[in-house]
């Protein structure tokens, strides 16, 4: 990927050791997309779409705390990546708002709301469950 292929709106690396960006691993956020690329000879570029984002949650274990770091957990409906870890990155309060700016945006674009992305369960496809709404709870 190059420099110039997106307009970023926020970037970091998976911090290690001492929270030091010491790591093969990158993370991208753009208007539309939040990237992940990973590797050094061999790259990989995993993309979700922010509009298919259901929650997130942050977390802040111990050893992330001491160097001012945390770590976000994504939850989407994408098919390849249902949930995604940002491991370790700095301000991740702030990236945790700037997601949610840039989803809120991305949502108003295409008119999708929050409910619209949750499913109602497996019953509407299931052949064996039973349905109460033909009266048969009556008759008990």
């Amino acid at each position: 990927m190059k420099k110039n292929d997106f307009k970023y709106v926020w970037t970091d690396k998976k911090r290690t050791l001492f929270g030091l960006p010491i790591s093969f691993t990158r993370y991208y956020l753009t208007e539309t997309k939040f990237i992940t690329r990973t590797g050094f000879l061999s790259i990989n570029e995993d993309e979700i779409d922010l509009y298919k984002i259901i929650d997130k949650k942050v977390r802040f274990p111990f050893f992330q705390r001491l160097f001012k770091c945390g770590t976000i957990i994504i939850y989407s409906r994408d098919a390849d990546t249902p949930s995604k870890e940002v491991h370790c990155i700095k301000n991740v309060r702030q990236v945790s708002e700037l997601i949610d700016k840039h989803l809120t945006i991305m949502r108003d674009r295409y008119g999708i709301r929050g409910r619209d992305m949750m499913s109602y369960g497996h019953h509407a496809d299931c052949d064996d469950c039973v349905d109460y709404s033909d009266g048969y709870d009556d008759q008990y």
